[in-house]
């Protein structure tokens, strides 16, 4: 099995959006395309995972299959009651019971790994922290690259301690949640770039770019910084293949003049979405808690799926590029770029 980060037609990563915007559909587009589609195995059990894969690997032989982690800093009992007790008007108005505390979950972690070490896939990537040693060598053994995550300089170096095929390394700009390892640490305000400058003097491995890529010049100005390539997640967010809810795809389109928060409100972790009446209220409330918050305030997410202002609008700073259009449409983009 090769590496699919090899020899990509466009230097383009679809980011794995979990919850609902990474479709086998989507995924499929991407890679025809010449990009490299990516399923999202997040809040997936194992079989649903591997069913996804089935559906994709029927189409292409190059996409990937992205991981969470389990969650390493335990979260504060206290805050949590404190949280849900923050959270019980917002129920109440929208007419469903008070959040309970919600459950820790590793997130079917241990079955998806031995399932993708018996039906390898070829590409496995992991956010929120860093596999073992011992897991990335089974997954070597298998015969998929392993590309890791990394948010500052010391988790980049972290990173490359397990020779991964590839680091991405997310600054800032990105939307959605930061791949920050372990919930505790607040995220570092470095940009894409910059981090990217000082991951290259710290490793020779390859690198992904990814936050803030809204445009052809942002990702050119990042391969010849020194990316492999860049990873494209908030512009796919609109694409047809892409099963993002209703409400928050047009809240994308309509978003002008607004402007995104990194906020823990919705899942406990920090993670940069639309402003909105959501992100706003509970703004002095919100708590280091993944992954019981995200359980506490899904049945308020699922209640407010048609109003934008209740939603997890997770989004990068260049939302505003986003547009009403096809996964291919979005690659075509960035076709011609190559790395330097």
């Amino acid at each position: 099995m090769t590496d699919p980060l090899t020899d990509l037609q466009v230097p383009i990563v679809q980011a794995p959006m979990a919850g609902g915007p990474s479709t086998p559909a989507l995924a499929v587009a991407v890679t025809r395309a010449g990009g490299l589609g990516m399923l999202a195995a997040g809040y997936k059990t194992a079989q649903a995972m591997a069913e996804e894969i089935r559906v994709v690997a029927a189409h292409t032989d190059r996409f990937g299959v992205n991981l969470f982690v389990p969650e390493q800093d335990p979260s504060d009992p206290a805050n949590l009651a404190a949280y849900a007790q923050a959270l019980a008007p917002l129920a109440a108005e929208l007419g469903i019971p008070a959040p309970a505390v919600g459950e820790y979950t590793d997130d079917d972690y241990p079955a998806k790994l031995d399932h993708l070490v018996a039906h390898p896939v070829p590409l496995v990537s992991f956010t929120f922290g860093l596999p073992s040693a011992a897991d990335v060598a089974r997954l070597r053994e298998a015969g998929s690259a392993v590309v890791l995550n990394a948010t500052t300089a010391r988790e980049v170096t972290a990173a490359a301690e397990l020779a991964p095929d590839a680091i991405v390394v997310q600054g800032t700009e990105a939307g959605g949640h930061r791949a920050t390892h372990g919930q505790a640490a607040e995220p570092e305000d470095i940009t894409t770039t910059a981090l990217l400058t000082a991951a290259r003097e710290l490793t020779g491995i390859p690198l992904v770019a990814a936050g803030g890529v809204a445009r052809r010049d942002d990702a050119a100005d990042l391969l010849r910084r020194g990316a492999r390539a860049v990873q494209v997640g908030t512009l796919f967010l609109t694409a047809q293949e892409a099963g993002t809810k209703p409400a928050h795809r047009e809240a994308l389109l309509s978003a002008a003049g607004g402007e995104t928060v990194v906020t823990r409100a919705f899942s406990g972790r920090a993670a940069r979405a639309l402003r909105n009446r959501f992100t706003d209220r509970m703004a002095g409330a919100q708590v280091k808690g993944y992954p019981q918050v995200h359980y506490m305030t899904a049945p308020l997410r699922a209640a407010s799926k048609d109003d934008a202002q209740g939603l997890n609008l997770w989004a990068g700073t260049g939302f505003a590029a986003c547009r009403a259009t096809t996964a291919e449409d979005v690659v075509a983009q960035f076709r011609g770029l190559s790395a330097k």
